[in-house]
């Protein structure tokens, strides 16, 4: 694994962080879970946190430390499609900045809705997260905001705190399953995982359409990859570089991820279709009491 991962003394420090704000997460062993699928199945409750996402966790760790900034910013910029955009603007409103989104057009109302909450302004603009990612850029370059990225060390460490709490409450758990976004939930979840010493396995899980927007660039950055020497896990050589998540960091750029060598890289994928996706969470959630 790649010396980006921080280590359980980063770890610990940046959960305290996030528990000034917040308690941790409940995990739950729902019986009727257990039932319906033929084995034990813990559930992480983050929905449970003030925003009902772990993206905070990894907000109030970044803003921690940029309110600290001697060059410490009046305001900050993002691009999200809704729980990012959440995080920074309850991070910035709790340090005292202003915040605004820019969400590509047709985003999620609810989502547009929860951000505008928390006192922060929406832009709408572009087709998709990249455009609006460009047109954050050109406004934080424009207004001399503080551009926040979507991934980011610290923000690994605040998220890392979620896997943390789970592995120490249930450290024999056979395989967790972490959804991929843009990388900050795997990651933390492997770190928490190797800094725990434990042997649970990780399954990276992604999304049929997602995957299918960035086919291309995956079989792209896997053959760079294998020229490059890639040091990462068994299910990457694998894969061959077929799935799309093995990332490092950009040293010019935090907010940008490379391809490479010491890659981040799950112990293997599990791939779900756009009609399982809708209905698994669904049927799930006929067995497990959520609170609102």
């Amino acid at each position: 694994m790649s010396d980006f991962l921080p280590k359980l003394k980063q770890l610990e420090h940046a959960a305290s962080i996030v528990y000034e704000t917040m308690a941790p997460t409940p995990q739950y062993a729902w019986p009727l879970l257990k039932a319906h699928l033929g084995a034990e199945i813990w559930v992480k409750h983050e929905n449970h946190t003030p925003i009902g996402a772990f993206k905070l966790r990894g907000g109030l760790t970044y803003f921690h430390d940029l309110a600290k900034r001697k060059d410490r910013p009046l305001g900050v910029i993002s691009a999200s499609r809704g729980n990012h955009g959440q995080s920074v603007g309850y991070a910035a409103r709790h340090h005292g900045m202003s915040a605004t989104i820019v969400v590509p057009h047709g985003n999620s109302v609810e989502k547009n809705a929860a951000m505008r909450g928390l006192g922060v302004g929406l832009v709408e603009h572009g087709a998709d997260f990249q455009a609006a990612r460009e047109r954050a850029m050109w406004i934080a370059q424009q207004r001399g905001l503080h551009m926040v990225p979507s991934f980011h060390p610290l923000l690994v460490q605040g998220v890392a705190s979620y896997s943390l709490e789970l592995l120490r409450a249930v450290p024999d758990l056979d395989v967790v399953y972490v959804p991929i976004g843009l990388g900050s939930g795997i990651c933390g979840m492997i770190a928490a995982r190797d800094a725990l010493k434990l042997k649970t396995e990780i399954v990276g899980v992604v999304s049929e359409l997602e995957r299918s927007r960035r086919g291309d660039a995956a079989d792209v950055f896997g053959d760079a990859q294998r020229r490059r020497g890639c040091r990462c896990s068994r299910a990457c050589r694998r894969n061959q570089g077929a799935r799309p998540a093995c990332r490092t960091q950009s040293r010019s750029d935090p907010g940008r991820l490379e391809y490479g060598p010491g890659c981040l890289c799950p112990d293997s994928w599990q791939e779900v279709t756009k009609g399982s996706s809708d209905q698994v969470p669904r049927r799930a959630l006929r067995h497990v009491r959520m609170t609102c």
